[in-house]
């Protein structure tokens, strides 16, 4: 039997921020998200009142192994497919995926990009008689009784991790954000987008981004958010060093429980629609301890009302320093975070 993570006992108030979501679902409908251990890419398969969603499909290399796994979960036809970004390691497997189950409709960032894999992507799309939908930020798509909300990208970007498409999925008082690979900067011009809608990026589960990179998962975003669980697609032992130092640390920090797929192998993490749980395929494994860190001091300046974390370079002079136990008693008192070590 795989493990079972306790239950996360979630609140029924919890504002869904004008999405217009019914947060009772009905009696015996559960949401399923499969988050496929496909090495270092990113895979996941919603499933909710008979019906799929697939978002992003691994690398080329794992294309048997997801169309085997829709195979085995019963899938004999997709509600959508979304390619968060024209990477390989999101859009490599999603050709064999379309080229096998119909598809009512297949969401992108673009429709141009220069790789084997984003045309075969395009081919397939148009052998079922589909265009590539470019959606925009507060866009929806029904899953049964569940709900996937765009909220990003805001912006134009050159760089194409930052053109990740962002969703939300509401089912009931639960909540949970796929990210791609978006990067920072367009993280928080995403938030800004969002700033006169509070609560609209808060979620109990993050897709955390770019396989937990360096580049994703600022401070500010993660504080905005303020999941409870983080879940992590990343191979084992790939070479650039994922998941980094400093977004574990800030993801700590946070008390965020951590699922790696390199550690746990896939993923799956079910709702009810008040309560979250997870099981996962490698029986010997645990993620990692769940007890929740105590959020760390930040350190202001009495003359700018600029505050920082303990570590930034430009902390102010000792006679100048106020200190606060949170982040929020920080915004509470009138101060602003440092750009250089929380604007990220």
């Amino acid at each position: 039997m795989k493990h079972r993570l306790i239950s996360l006992l979630l609140l029924l108030a919890l504002l869904l921020s004008g999405c217009g979501y019914d947060p009772a679902p009905t009696a015996g409908e559960n949401l399923t998200i499969h988050f496929l251990d496909v090495g270092q890419a990113d895979c996941a398969l919603l499933e909710c009142g008979g019906e799929f969603l697939l978002i992003d499909g691994g690398n080329r290399d794992d294309s048997q192994l997801v169309v085997s796994y829709l195979e085995q979960q019963g899938v004999e036809e997709l509600k959508a497919v979304i390619c968060t970004h024209a990477h390989e390691d999101h859009v490599g497997g999603l050709p064999a995926v379309l080229a096998v189950y119909p598809t009512k409709a297949v969401y992108a960032p673009t429709k141009t990009y220069a790789s084997k894999a984003f045309d075969d992507f395009l081919y397939y799309t148009d052998q079922q008689g589909l265009e590539v939908t470019l959606p925009a930020p507060g866009d929806a798509i029904s899953l049964g009784e569940a709900q996937v909300t765009v909220l990003g990208p805001v912006k134009t970007y050159a760089e194409t991790n930052n053109t990740s498409i962002i969703t939300r999925v509401d089912f009931g008082a639960t909540a949970f954000l796929f990210t791609g690979d978006m990067e920072i900067e367009a993280e928080n011009d995403m938030l800004d987008y969002w700033e006169g809608r509070p609560g609209m990026l808060d979620a109990q589960v993050l897709k955390v981004g770019h396989h937990g990179s360096n580049t994703s998962t600022g401070y500010r975003f993660l504080y905005e958010v303020s999941p409870e669980y983080g879940v992590i697609s990343v191979g084992k032992g790939n070479t650039y060093g994922h998941p980094h130092a400093e977004p574990l640390s800030r993801l700590n920090q946070a008390g965020v429980v951590l699922l790696r797929t390199d550690e746990l192998g896939t993923i799956q993490a079910e709702s009810d629609g008040q309560e979250v749980t997870f099981t996962w395929a490698n029986q010997s494994a645990q993620p990692e301890d769940a007890e929740r860190a105590q959020p760390e001091s930040y350190i202001g300046n009495r003359n700018s009302k600029v505050f920082h974390s303990p570590g930034c370079a430009s902390l102010p002079a000792e006679k100048n320093r106020v200190e606060f136990d949170s982040y929020q008693a920080a915004l509470d008192a009138g101060f602003t975070p440092c750009g250089s070590c929380l604007g990220k």
